[in-house]
C-alpha cells in the first residue's frame, strides 16, 4: 500500500510540476492592455487593481491551487478504489483494501472540502475578494 502511495503521490507531484509552465502561459494574455481598456483606464484616472500582486493575494492563490489538485488526488484515490474493488474478482483481501482505500479518500475529501470552505472565507475577508 505504502509503495503504491507512494507511486500515486509521485504521479500527481510530477503532473502539477509539469503542468505550472501551461498555467503561466494561461494566464500571460493580459486583455486590458490588448483592447485598448488600460489606456481608457488611464485617461479616466482609473488605476489598475495592484491587490493581486500583494502577498495575501498570493497566498490565497497558492492555498487556492494546492486544496484544489489535493481534492484531485483524493477523488483520483477514490476511482483507484473503485477500480481495485471491481477487479477483485472474489478475492476478499483485495477487495477489503479497496474499501479501506475508498473510506481513507473519501474521509481525506470531507477534510479537503472542509479545509477548502475554512480558507474560502478566510481568504475573502482578508483580501476582499482579490482570487
Amino acid at each position: 500500500m505504502m509503495k503504491s502511495l507512494k507511486k500515486i503521490i509521485f504521479a500527481a507531484w510530477l503532473l502539477a510540476a509539469l503542468s505550472a509552465p501551461f498555467w503561466a502561459g494561461a494566464q500571460s494574455y493580459d486583455f486590458a492592455s490588448s483592447s485598448g481598456l488600460t489606456k481608457t483606464a488611464d485617461s479616466a484616472g482609473y488605476t489598475p487593481d495592484l491587490k493581486a500582486i500583494q502577498p495575501e493575494g498570493m497566498a490565497a492563490k497558492i492555498v487556492t491551487q494546492v486544496l484544489s489538485w489535493l481534492g484531485v488526488l483524493f477523488l483520483g484515490l477514490i476511482i483507484y478504489g473503485g477500480i481495485t474493488w471491481m477487479t477483485a474478482q472474489g478475492n476478499e483481501q483485495k477487495a477489503e483494501r479497496a474499501k479501506q482505500i475508498i473510506m481513507a479518500a473519501i474521509s481525506g475529501l470531507i477534510v479537503i472540502v472542509g479545509a477548502y470552505a475554512v480558507s474560502y472565507f478566510v481568504i475573502r475577508y482578508f483580501t476582499q475578494g482579490i482570487v
